[in-house]
């Protein structure tokens, strides 16, 4: 396969071994000094050997990729130009990084004779994301003699997989996380491609047989809880299940189902009879929705067991855990005291009840077995009330089911939806490695994508967020011509601010006007005329009966607008 410019040879020699690997999804951004590496791409998905996503904004690209990625569990690659092209990358590596959702970066640059001399779109890409990814290469240009050994591509592909899939040994073993791949690139810049190579045989895709974790051993024992953070997973439920304790699990962890769950956990923290009482907390995954959960850590005579995650940082608040283990395993049977958990269980369920702001319906039925006036009455007036923070986060839980996904914006409704949703065995994802609102559009656009590719059951993906998340990424919603339309519902709260910080101790003490303008950020943004530009469905939904409808009706691409009070 000769093309007559070493740099159309090496992106397909890259890119052919990162797709023999296992990579599936490339994400292009269009941009001059990065052509040979996006015209191969474009050649691999026209040989259908590749699913290719294309986005004029490299901070969307970037956050794509890691919906991509967070989804299907396979590196994805995402592609830009030099200069600030790159930079507008690093929202996305750094929430990769903390999150350990294994990216790979491949960023074109000029070459040694042309960089410090003032030369157009070039500065110092090498190192630009610091210590935020696993691997980082500065590859000199392609030429005629850079095709084989440490320099050719197949090699550099293998080692860019490793470590973006947790196998360099660079933080933890089994931590997936962002790499770097800067390559310079000398003219011809590409040219035409006249075949792709042969789809190699031999290795597959690298995978964690052979490395084992010893577990850490655990009993059951009083006044023991778990506690499941973002990203914690099955381990957690099945192991608070075999303690026989109680399960403090985020709505985010991947474990927010089972008999010992309790949703309510913030207010038995804070409760004497429960959260004083705790003597051992076993830790899986990120917790990052409380402040009670960082408190009871940093209490004494609380005894901490981390698991150790994904995340390149232990878990580790006031730096006062006992234990850290890569993985545990239960001897012996549960604690035969059932009324720590039973108390934990049912006292949460109790005030979850009565936390519910739905109107009741009371009335009884008529003497005949008939359904009384009344009860028409009052069903009809409950279907007619304004939706309540409390009404929406119910109704997009009870709408979402297994085969769908679940996305959450770092808003006061994640916040809501961990307070009081019920368990059940669904997949939700949330960017929490640095819970910034960055990019959830197009993560949940590629969790969407991702969860379609090759699915028996199309789900529809329902992204549940703020007003000022969705205005933090408008590009998000523009999508590639010609591409697949993903299945997704934006459903937005909007309470025409950042209300969220409305908890803030601040909030009490500073000046009213002061606040509002640069805390709340109030706007008065149509997106109805949002939806429309960017060729989206809209509904807007302001009382219960037309939230259900809404939820149940298009799979979108679709904004779903939900006006709340403040």
């Amino acid at each position: 396969m000769s093309s007559g410019s070493p740099a159309t040879e090496f992106s397909i020699g890259l890119l052919a071994e990162l797709l023999r690997l296992g990579v599936r999804h490339l994400v292009v951004c269009p941009g001059s000094r990065s052509q040979a590496l996006a015209l191969a791409a474009a050649e691999f998905e026209r040989a259908d050997r590749a699913r290719l996503h294309v986005r004029i904004d490299e901070r969307s690209a970037g956050f794509l990729a890691l919906g991509l990625a967070a989804e299907s569990g396979h590196p994805a690659v995402v592609v830009t130009t030099s200069g600030t092209a790159v930079a507008n990358l690093h929202p996305a590596v750094l929430e990769a990084h903390h999150a350990g959702v294994p990216l790979i970066v491949i960023t074109g640059d000029r070459p040694p004779e042309l960089r410090g001399i003032g030369s157009n779109q070039t500065t110092v890409q090498h190192g630009i994301f610091g210590a935020a990814v696993r691997f980082t290469r500065d590859i000199d240009a392609p030429s005629t003699e850079s095709s084989i050994g440490d320099s050719g591509p197949e090699r550099i592909a293998r080692e860019a997989w490793s470590a973006a899939s947790g196998h360099s040994g660079v933080t933890r073993p089994d931590a997936p996380g962002p790499v770097h791949l800067n390559v310079a690139f000398r003219e011809p810049l590409s040219a035409a491609i006249a075949a792709l190579p042969a789809v190699a045989g031999g290795a597959s895709p690298l995978t964690t047989e052979g490395r084992h974790r010893a577990p850490l051993t655990l009993c059951a024992a009083p006044h023991t809880v778990v506690i499941a953070g973002d990203r914690a997973g099955e381990e957690a439920e099945a192991t608070a299940r075999a303690l026989g304790a109680p399960l403090l699990a985020e709505v985010s962890s991947g474990a927010r189902f089972g008999p010992n769950l309790v949703a309510a956990y913030r207010e038995l923290l804070r409760d004497e009879e429960f959260g004083g009482r705790v003597e051992r907390a076993i830790v899986f995954g990120h917790p990052t929705l409380s402040r009670e959960v960082p408190a009871l850590l940093r209490r004494d005579g609380v005894h901490t067991v981390i698991v150790r995650g994904r995340g390149p940082e232990d878990y580790n608040p006031g730096r006062r855990a006992a234990e850290f283990a890569d993985a545990v395993e239960v001897e012996g049977p549960p604690d035969a005291d059932r009324s720590w958990v039973g108390r934990w269980v049912h006292t949460s369920r109790a005030l979850v009840e009565a936390s519910d702001d739905a109107p009741v319906i009371n009335a009884p039925d008529a003497v005949d077995g008939s359904i009384s006036a009344e009860f028409q009455r009052q069903t009809l007036a409950a279907l007619r009330a304004p939706v309540t923070r409390r009404a929406l986060v119910d109704a997009v839980w009870r709408a979402t089911w297994p085969h769908d996904r679940l996305v959450l914006g770092s808003s006061r409704l994640i916040r809501e939806v961990d307070r009081v949703v019920p368990g059940k065995k669904i997949r939700v994802i949330a960017n929490r490695g640095l819970a910034g609102i960055d990019g959830t559009v197009s993560t949940a656009v590629g969790v969407a994508l991702a969860s379609q590719d090759g699915a028996d059951v199309a789900g529809t993906t329902r992204v549940l967020m703020g007003d000022l998340t969705l205005l933090h990424e408008p590009g998000g919603l523009l999508l590639g011509n010609g591409e697949a339309r993903p299945r997704i519902q934006l459903i937005v709260g909007n309470d025409g601010g950042g209300t969220i910080f409305d908890g803030l101790e601040v909030a009490a003490t500073s000046d009213p006007a002061a606040f509002e303008r640069v805390m709340t950020t109030p706007h008065e943004v149509e997106f109805a005329s949002l939806a429309a530009a960017y060729g989206w469905e809209y509904v807007r939904a302001t009382t219960r009966q037309e939230l259900d409808a809404a939820l149940t009706g298009s799979p979108g691409p679709v904004i779903v607008e939900v006006p709340l009070p403040r």
